[in-house]
């Protein structure tokens, strides 16, 4: 039961086909939906079919088999497990069944035990009541085509007789009559009670003219002989219609005149009432056999399987055809946003080589600008910082960045060049105005002091190496 999410149950009466849809709540089955659908259309496809959902959302499709294709039958076997009282039924189907065992499918659905029977230590095991559902293959085969017709792919077949029955509350010896909605035929099904237990199950037809209470009594009797060579039948039942007004108005007449007995009439359970039984019963059972033939659940499951391989595969090149078709639009979007930035790109073209050459140009001057005041600051710097009686001789700048200088001075004289703090060292320690140094400190940038001697005189030289140009002040 947990593993079902939902069940569909699908009733083809004469008037219109009956859907119900039930959801899986609270350990059984709530009813979530009722259609009544004509013969002249379609089941509604997104209720009864199975999609991808079913994978975790399980769905299970029921349908009712028309009861004059169905054959019950009760026998009683030892109590046991499923598997064992599967085999035990089988081997009773060659003296139960009214059609070659290779015409059929058959199920069964174990009673309940009595609740007043209690085992007994040492006994054998108690009989168990046990109804044999018998159907002709032919017949089943045949509703099952209709159903496919339908799109309405059956999980299960069952026979709602089985949840009527189940419903009925019997007490002491008794007789149910249950008339069946048959097309064509009047009949019912007559359920005998006694000694705690269902006992026979029996089908009975109600003439449409002549004698009609003498023809049931005739038939009705014959069951009651049979029940008592079989020594079931030990007391005298009470005989009980279930059946809705319409059906009671006319099988009532007839039975209280062919029995003569007192007759009791009741309701029987709504259709929506049956339903949920046998949504429960078909989610729930655990009977090895199922009246739908292996044959068609085995071809209904490979074609679910099919179905959501190519539905996947469809689903997948539509998504791939989307995907490129985005694709395609995306760069059809960004070649015309290109083509026009090109355009505009093409149109700039020549106003953009222009501002290049002025921007050039302007570079170039503001370099030569630079330069010039770069020369006069050093040249500054050299006049303000030489001791006195130092000559200056040379003062050149070579490619706008290096510094040299050179000149003569007496020998007593040349400390004043080269001794800390003085004249070498003031010039290439020299700070601009925003404190940065004028030349580079690193000694690789700049030329160490060469000291050459000429008969009275020493010769001198430095060179120095602009840190950056600085801009015009």
């Amino acid at each position: 039961m947990a593993r079902w999410h939902s069940c569909n149950l699908l009733h083809v009466a004469p008037d219109a086909k009956r859907l119900w849809q039930f959801d899986a709540k609270g350990g059984g089955f709530v009813l979530g939906r009722e259609q009544r659908v004509p013969h002249t259309e379609p089941l509604p496809g997104k209720y009864v079919a199975k999609s991808w959902t079913s994978l975790w959302q399980p769905k299970l499709n029921v349908a009712w088999l028309p009861p004059e294709n169905v054959f019950l039958r009760i026998v009683e076997l030892p109590a046991s497990n499923p598997e064992e009282m599967f085999a035990m039924a089988e081997l009773q189907l060659e003296k139960i069944s009214p059609l070659p065992v290779a015409q059929i499918v058959w199920t069964m659905h174990v009673l309940p035990a009595p609740k007043s029977v209690a085992p007994v230590e040492g006994a054998p095991a108690p009989l168990q009541t046990v109804i044999m559902v018998i159907v002709e293959r032919a017949a089943v085969e045949a509703y099952l085509g209709q159903l496919e017709a339908q799109n309405f792919l059956a999980d299960r077949l069952e026979v709602p007789l089985l949840d009527q029955l189940a419903a009925v509350n019997a007490t002491e010896a008794s007789a149910w009559v249950f008339p069946l909605h048959a097309s064509g035929m009047n009949t019912a099904l007559v359920a005998w009670w006694l000694g705690g237990a269902w006992r026979s199950l029996s089908l009975v037809t109600l003439p449409a003219a002549g004698n009609r209470a003498a023809d049931l009594k005739t038939q009705l009797s014959l069951l009651a002989w049979a029940g008592e060579l079989e020594g079931w039948l030990t007391a005298q039942p009470k005989w009980h219609l279930v059946a809705d007004a319409v059906t009671a108005a006319e099988w009532e007449n007839a039975l209280r005149a062919g029995l003569d007995e007192p007759l009791k009439v009741s309701a029987p359970l709504t259709p929506v009432e049956l339903a949920a039984r046998t949504a429960q019963r078909a989610a729930t059972t655990v009977a090895p056999a199922n009246l739908l033939p292996p044959e068609f659940a085995t071809r209904y499951h490979q074609q679910l399987v099919d179905r959501l391989w190519l539905r996947g595969l469809a689903a997948v090149g539509v998504f791939y055809a989307l995907m490129v078709a985005i694709y395609f639009c995306a760069v059809g979007v960004l070649g015309y946003k290109t083509h026009n930035v090109e355009q505009v790109v093409a149109g700039l073209g020549g106003s953009y080589t222009n501002a290049l050459q002025l921007k050039a140009r302007y570079d170039v001057l503001s370099e030569r600008q630079q330069l010039k005041y770069a020369a006069l600051d050093c040249w500054q710097l050299a006049a303000q910082t030489l001791p006195d009686g130092i000559s200056l001789q040379r003062f050149s700048f070579g490619s706008g960045k290096k510094i040299t200088l050179s000149g003569i001075c007496a020998p007593e004289q040349i400390k004043l060049i080269t001794d800390p703090d003085k004249f070498y060292d003031s010039v290439r320690k020299a700070k601009q105005p925003n404190g940065q140094f004028m030349f580079n400190q690193t000694v690789e940038s700049a030329d160490q002091i060469s000291i050459r001697q000429a008969l009275t005189q020493m010769n001198w030289s430095f060179g120095v190496q602009l840190q950056h140009v600085e801009s015009e002040p």
